[in-house]
């Protein structure tokens, strides 16, 4: 069992090391970023990597304070489904009006890899591997979608 102060510096370490593998990659507009803390450039709209003890999820969050503004973000991400699907090589769960971790209602787009620990070094490039592809596709994706956001902002 680790202290909060042992958990926090291994997950600090683990995001550290991630940023530093992911950053010579850059973004599909030939830019350098911070993949670790990705900037959508929309309010509310968050790209959102997470693990813990048990699990790793790579999501699309949505955060906006009102519900129904909130839903028409998701809805318009629902027209991008299928490019969305395609940029991963996946399916995502699409969740409505959830709740995080804090009891906030958020919408959420994710995928999850269940059965990983950030603080057992040998998962890290199981976790690695997990993110880089997913992140990376997200940008790609966001490349282009992002400007069928721009009537919503």
């Amino acid at each position: 069992m680790y202290s909060k102060e042992e958990a926090s510096q291994l997950k600090q370490a683990f995001w550290t090391a991630f940023g530093q593998y992911i950053s010579p990659h850059l973004s599909a507009e030939g830019l350098r970023v911070n993949w670790v803390n990705y900037k959508t450039g929309i309010k509310h709209v968050y790209f959102r990597m997470y693990a813990d003890k048990r699990f790793a999820t790579i999501a699309i969050e949505i955060s906006h304070p009102d519900p129904g503004i909130q839903e028409l973000y998701f809805e318009q991400f629902q027209e991008l489904k299928n490019i969305l699907h395609s940029a991963v090589d996946e399916t995502w769960d699409w969740e409505l009006h959830t709740k995080d971790e804090y009891g906030k209602t958020i919408s959420r787009i994710c995928t999850q890899l269940n059965g990983v620990n950030i603080f057992n070094k040998n998962d890290w490039p199981a976790l690695i591997s997990f993110f880089k592809p997913r992140i990376i596709a997200l940008d790609e994706f966001w490349d282009t979608a992002k400007y069928s956001f721009d009537s919503l902002k």
